[in-house]
């Protein structure tokens, strides 16, 4: 276990959000049938489970750009990239229009199911069409790809399809492969398909999601990508580790990041807004700027430079 303190005066330090979500509609389908609203920030599976999508101060059955850029300004984010996030259903035209909108602070992702039969057309309006930079995609068996079809291979035909189109149209991919221990948590095949394109920025969600305890698969993950146009997303790692603030352990697995690949890979991200139903937005980053497990430098490259780096350019 490392060393750990809170630094007691913090200055705010610059900070681009690259994983946040925007909702127009929630109309997502996942492994327990399709999810609809029911009002206050709720909504319910076909199965019957209830969850909290959002948090009921930030919206009833929608999160739309004005919230999230309330929530940057007050927390002195210079902008945003809008991920898609399956488990609401696919927002893409909602998130492209939010870009259009505001161009100086948010960019928008998008993402296609690869078994839709018309496909191309899709990618066409996406990527040509609209010109979106940013690929999403979400593999999970929870609401993700394999939520509702079977197994697909990570480094398979389907997927590698995928990755062919985001290199011809020069698109950052993020990739959300689920929790360790499921059919979709697929690393190793996830890594060799990467080798094959070089040229993509592949950004990998949630710091490949380690839940509680589980620093001995980080570890191997990190060993097997670390490779050259591979960076990690740490959105939501407070969560996925079910540790009270300051996050201990979550600082424990970024630290453990750095060492392996260097600070130049790990970007900030909130997860926002449905990691707020875990820990407040202030807290998804003050857990870093008031640790002394990392330097100051360290900091401003996880808080701001690497993403500034990445996506500054896609900033108008």
């Amino acid at each position: 276990m490392e060393e750990y303190g809170i630094i007691e005066l913090v200055i705010a330090m610059k900070k681009i959000d690259v994983h946040t979500h925007l909702i127009g509609n929630i109309c997502g389908i996942g492994s327990e049938g399709e999810l609809t609203p029911i009002g206050g920030g709720k909504a319910i599976y076909a199965s019957g489970k209830v969850i909290q999508l959002i948090p009921e101060k930030y919206g009833d059955k929608s999160l739309t750009p004005e919230v999230l850029l309330s929530v940057l300004k007050e927390n002195d984010v210079e902008f945003s990239v809008c991920l898609q996030g399956n488990y609401a259903g696919f927002q893409n035209i909602y998130t492209y229009e939010a870009s259009l909108k505001y161009p100086d602070k948010l960019i928008s992702a998008g993402t296609y199911d690869p078994f839709f039969r018309n496909k191309q057309l899709i990618v066409k309006h996406l990527f040509d069409d609209l010109g979106i930079k940013v690929l999403k995609m979400e593999v999970s068996n929870g609401s993700g790809l394999m939520a509702n079809h079977p197994t697909v291979d990570l480094n398979g035909d389907v997927m590698n399809e995928v990755y062919q189109m985001a290199q011809a149209h020069q698109l950052v991919c993020f990739m959300d492969i689920g929790r360790p221990g499921n059919n979709c948590y697929q690393v190793e095949a996830l890594a060799e398909a990467i080798k094959k394109y070089p040229k993509i920025p592949f950004i990998i969600c949630h710091l490949t999601a380690p839940q509680h305890e589980q620093m001995h698969i980080l570890e191997e993950n990190l060993k097997l990508l670390n490779l050259k146009n591979v960076y990690f997303d740490i959105a939501s790692l407070p969560n996925n580790t079910k540790q009270p603030y300051p996050f201990y352990e979550a600082q424990d697995y970024i630290r453990k990041a750095i060492d392996i690949m260097g600070k130049q890979k790990i970007l900030w991200g909130s997860d926002f807004p449905a990691a707020m139903n875990y820990c407040s937005y202030q807290e998804a980053y003050r857990y870093i700027e008031e640790s002394t497990l990392f330097t100051e430098e360290e900091k401003e490259h996880i808080l701001y430079r690497n993403a500034k780096a990445l996506f500054g350019g896609l900033i108008s």
